[in-house]
């Protein structure tokens, strides 16, 4: 049984029969449910799309993604490749959507154009018009990560105020006095992105409740700015003694830096910060740092957006993790 049949037997062209069943073209209601009921009368076996217009769904869900000119960090991509794994588990495709800037059309057709049942937004802003958008269209959506006043949403997020918060205390406790915060690039941050003013935050409340002496810069993701905003910090700041860092990224300058100007990880300076595990264990010397559970956050996203899907009046869920830091080799004793 094909299209050609079914198209024959409803009295429509074949083109009527693949638009009702993609969706491409709008299609009277009228005409669905004769095509429908060709396909019940003669026992077709529908596939995904005619599954999907039976059901009044498309199981297609979208994942917006930073801008398509933007090199995806380590972390990022564990949270795509999480979510889409969970997506196929769950029989369903994924339509990834990049968003910001020139791609705002992009982000806009996933909105409007009928093409998923809910949607996955990464990389969330304080201030996110992203988030007002889906939530003006009605269209079910969970964040992975969580604006300024969530309560209105549904997400998963890390939580590195008290991470980073860790970090410095972790520091603290090896008799470090003089330690900087290596965050996202000034771009994310000044656009309000929502890590990096998080773990500014707990960075400061840190350094306050110890009494050290701290400061914050910001660093482009890639190795070449965390080895040239290295090098800034120890000419300016001299008496540090070690990194905390969101930027994983930027991590492997940071050593190149740290290498270069005769500091030995971890017995002359240490570094901590929050990364995903593998790419933590692969550099040398492995480095201590909160582990990024992106597995278990991109399918609890993902189950999250299934009950908004199914139920879009049920109340919004949330799920705030804070992993343990995992003591590798980066960490040790301040030297006096």
């Amino acid at each position: 049984m094909n299209i050609g049949e079914i198209a024959k037997r409803a009295g429509v062209s074949r083109s009527t029969v693949s638009y009702a069943l993609t969706g491409r073209r709008p299609v009277s209601p009228e005409t669905k449910q004769r095509i429908l009921a060709v396909i019940d009368e003669l026992g077709y076996r529908p596939n995904a799309a005619a599954r999907a217009l039976k059901e009044g769904r498309t199981r297609t869900i979208g994942l917006v993604i930073p801008p398509a000119s933007t090199r995806l960090t380590d972390m990022q991509l564990g949270f795509v490749a999480s979510v889409v794994d969970a997506a196929a588990r769950a029989d369903l495709d994924v339509l990834l959507s990049p968003s910001g800037g020139e791609h705002d059309r992009s982000f806009e057709r996933v909105v409007t154009g009928q093409r998923v049942d809910g949607v996955i937004v990464m990389e969330i802003r304080l201030e996110d018009d992203r988030v007002a958008r889906l939530m003006a269209s009605g269209l079910p959506f969970v964040g992975i990560g969580r604006t300024r006043d969530p309560d209105g949403m549904s997400w998963v997020d890390l939580d590195y105020e008290t991470l980073i918060a860790r970090c410095v205390h972790h520091l603290a406790d090896l008799g470090h006095r003089d330690i900087a915060l290596v965050n996202r690039s000034a771009e994310l941050v000044a656009a309000g992105y929502g890590p990096g003013h998080r773990a500014r935050a707990g960075f400061d409340r840190a350094v306050a409740e110890r009494g050290l002496r701290g400061v914050a810069v910001c660093c482009a993701d890639d190795a070449q700015a965390g080895q040239a905003c290295t090098e800034h910090l120890l000419a300016e700041h001299p008496e540090l003694t070690a990194i905390a860092t969101v930027n994983e990224a930027a991590a492997a300058g940071v050593y190149h830096a740290l290498a270069r100007t005769g500091r030995e990880v971890p017995r002359d300076f240490s570094i901590v910060g929050v990364a995903a595990r593998h790419w933590a264990e692969n550099l040398h010397p492995p480095l201590t740092a909160a582990d990024v559970p992106a597995v278990e956050l991109g399918a609890h996203a993902v189950d999250l957006l299934l009950g908004r899907i199914a139920d879009p009046a049920a109340p919004h869920r949330h799920l705030l993790v804070a992993p343990p830091i995992s003591l590798r080799a980066t960490t040790g004793p301040a030297r006096p």
